[in-house]
């Protein structure tokens, strides 16, 4: 079983900035392969997209809701991908998500939560 593991969740006032991780561990899993996605869900909300990133990490894509304030990368070398946050509003208070996808592969990690508040 593939385990995908998110960190760097935690508050910070609005403006501030945050560096997500997802981790992903399992002796066959090529990271490499797999397109990986960030995810959120807040409060009484459906999960969405926020900015996914494909295999090679050639290709970007965003919400447009984090457009100029969020970017996604991955290290295929320690199988992670990261989000970096910055001028962080309220309304991206939410549990964020990874996700890693590959021909009908799909996996979840558990989530890590981001709030901002001052």
């Amino acid at each position: 079983q593939v385990q995908l593991v998110e960190s760097g969740g935690g508050l910070v006032q609005p403006g501030g900035s945050l560096r997500l991780s997802c981790a992903a561990s399992r002796l066959t899993f090529t990271f490499s392969l797999y397109a990986m996605t960030w995810y959120r869900q807040a409060p009484g909300k459906e999960r969405e997209l926020v900015a996914t990133i494909s295999s090679a990490g050639g290709s970007t894509n965003y919400a447009d809701s984090v457009k100029g304030r969020f970017t996604i990368s991955r290290d295929n070398a320690k199988n992670t991908v990261y989000l970096q946050m910055n001028s962080l509003k309220p309304e991206d208070t939410a549990v964020y998500y990874c996700n890693a996808k590959f021909d009908v592969r799909d996996y979840w990690g558990k989530g890590t939560l981001v709030t901002v508040s001052s």
